[in-house]
């Protein structure tokens, strides 16, 4: 059973995943100019993007907490999302009734694994500074 500190830690770890795929989306529309045109068609690619990633990363044990805060596994994020991708791209491509396009496949997987990477490694920074301060 978990307890209040490592549930509160998960819920942050899921929240900051879930806040950089929303920016990871948010670049992709605005690198193609596409900001205006957000809503649903926003909606079509994050909403696959964080369902992917939150039905694959645990088989990576990506949200283990023992794990996530030692720098050695994060690779364990960052592969969980090269695999989430494709799911997230032919889900999209169900939802918007188009072509699934390879190139958009490695693009989405590969920004959003690098992505999390980065996030992952804030949160070690965070966690070891928060546990610094607490003795």
């Amino acid at each position: 059973m978990l307890n209040s500190r490592s549930t509160r830690l998960i819920i942050f770890l899921s929240a900051g995943d879930l806040v950089t795929l929303a920016l990871v989306t948010l670049y992709g529309f605005a690198s193609h100019d596409l900001l205006g045109s957000t809503g649903w068609r926003l909606m079509s690619t994050f909403g696959p993007l964080l369902l992917s990633w939150f039905l694959v990363s645990p088989h990576l044990e990506a949200f283990d907490l023992q794990r996530a805060a030692q720098p050695r596994e994060l690779w364990r994020p960052f592969w969980a999302m090269v695999l989430a991708g494709p799911l997230a791209a032919f889900l999209r491509g169900l939802i918007l009734d188009a072509p699934i396009i390879p190139v958009f496949v490695i693009v989405l997987g590969g920004i959003s694994a690098l992505a999390l990477l980065a996030w992952r490694a804030l949160f070690l920074v965070i966690l070891r500074r928060q546990r610094k301060n607490n003795g």
